[in-house]
Order: structure tokens, then sequence, then C-alpha cells
């Protein structure tokens, strides 16, 4: 398969590197000083605090050119707009892998909707200057693989190539048969949690307000309630039926885990406020529209 990586941040750079050590034909686009010190060193790497750095020759492009079996999109919700303009003249099926809770629609109307996938990155990293840092468990694991899917649900030739060629590279992922109803269910969660967090001034902050974290269930349930579908996994309706005391305990001592600090949630930047506004317009107009 010949690939594009759209979006040289984390998870860009990491999933770029390992399809690229498996062996596949990979492209990472980059822009501005990103695109310098990709040029100049290539991909760099570290797992977890290790101070050993291994660098990954990912070939770099400041456009995309030419066409691909298969174009990865990880860049922020509030960026693909931009996204989409230089993709429509482009060939390749294009898998969106980030926050999106519109639904296929929007991004099919742009580029062909015979070219969607969906999906969502479930590995996480930091960025340390240049250099990815990541835990091998989060990229691996099979407990939370990366899903991806067809925006009607079917199970398709392209989607199993799609994931055989992640899973080939290290990357633990799986085809989902309900990716818009799973995008819209993390939404509903993620959104709530983000800005709790950031209105706080962080996860520990949040953990230490047992008030605002009420607060913050209570909007998860309104974001489920107003959902078209029912929630995916279905692990998600436990927001929506256990008691509510017992959610506040739970959460409060994710804010205050180890997975809590190595998920980004610590702190607001503008990129992440702009994410997390888009989804919260994604979201409101689904629960117009219902």
């Amino acid at each position: 398969m010949k690939l594009l990586v759209y979006g040289a941040g984390v998870l860009g750079s990491l999933l770029s590197a390992r399809l690229h050590e498996a062996g596949h034909d990979v492209s990472l686009l980059a822009r501005g000083e990103r695109l310098a010190a990709l040029r100049r060193h290539g991909v760099r790497l570290a797992e977890g605090d290790s101070p050993a750095v291994r660098r990954v020759p990912v070939p770099v492009v400041e456009h995309p050119v030419g066409g691909y079996d298969l174009i990865a999109v990880l860049v922020r919700t509030h960026q693909v707009d931009a996204v989409l303009e230089s993709l429509a003249g482009l060939e390749g099926d294009v898998l969106f892998l980030l926050n999106w809770a519109a639904g296929a629609e929007p991004l099919g109307a742009v580029i062909g909707h015979e070219r969607v996938l969906l999906g969502f990155p479930t590995a996480a990293g930091t960025m340390d200057g240049d250099v990815v840092r990541y835990r091998a468990t989060n990229l691996m694991t099979r407990l939370f693989p990366m899903p991806i899917g067809e925006p009607g649900g079917r199970t398709t030739p392209r989607l199993e190539r799609t994931v055989r060629a992640f899973r080939t590279a290290g990357i633990s992922a799986k085809a989902e048969p309900q990716m818009d109803a799973w995008l819209k269910t993390h939404a509903a969660f993620e959104v709530p949690l983000g800005q709790a967090v950031n209105a706080a001034g962080g996860p520990v902050a949040l953990a230490d307000d047992p008030d605002a974290v009420r607060g913050m269930i209570r909007l998860m349930r309104q974001n489920l309630a107003a959902m078209p579908t029912p929630p995916v996994p279905r692990g998600f309706v436990a927001l929506q039926t256990l008691p509510e005391g017992l959610l506040v305990a739970v959460l409060r001592r994710f804010l205050r885990s180890s997975t809590a600090a190595h998920s980004g949630l610590d702190g607001a930047s503008p990129a992440a406020a702009a994410e997390l506004e888009r989804m919260a317009e994604q979201m409101r107009a689904y629960a117009r529209g219902r």
C-alpha cells in the first residue's frame, strides 16, 4: 500500500514511523518548523521516560502529491475543513483518525462519499521538543484497539486491508461496525471532561472539586441522551444508569491517576480549546436534528 499520513503531531509521527518500519510505502505530511525538524532528523521516538531515542527516516512531504491507496488524517477537529480542500483533488481512500461527531456526510460532500473511512487513534503520547514519547502498551494493547469503520457499518475489503496494514505495523486495530456512534459517544464524554479539566486548571484540581465532577457527569448524561443511537461501546451506558455518587468517586479516582496525567488532560491550550468548541458545536447540531 502507498500511504500518506496527514499530520505530523504525536500520533501522526508515531503511526508513520511504525508503518515505515513495517515496510510500508508511507510518507508523512508536515509543515513549518516540524517539517524542517523531520527533514533534519527523521521521526525521533522514545518509549516512556527512556533516555534512548531512536531515529526513523520516514519520508516527509510538505504538500500531498500523486495518488495514494490510503490517506490517514490525524489533525484536530477544527482543522478538518482546511484539510478537506487539499484532499479533494487527490486519489485514494481517506481515513479520518480524529475527534469527529458530525458523521461522514460533511466529509464526503467535499472529497466524495465513497472515499471516507472513520476511525479514532487510541494510542497516546507527548512531544518532548522534537522527540515523540509514547507508551508501547498503549500502542499495542488489545484492551483498547484503534477502531476503524465504514460510515455505513459494512465490512469491506478496503476496511479489512486497512486494519491489516496497521496490525502488521504492531498497532492494535479493529473493524468497528458502529463507528459513527462510537465517535459520537466519545465526544459526549470527552467534551464535558475536557472543558471541566480546563476550567479547573488540570485533572487533579478537578478531582478535588466533587461538585464540579458532579456537574460534568450531568453534562455527559445530557449528551448521551441526545444521541440518535445508543452509546458505543455499550459500557458507556453505565454513565446513564449507575448512581451519581458512585460515578463521582470513580471519575475522581481516574482524574488522579497516571492515565489521566498522560492523556493530555493537563491544562488548556488554544488548539485544544478550539477543538473542544468545534466538537461541542457538532453535538449541538445533532441534538437539534434529533
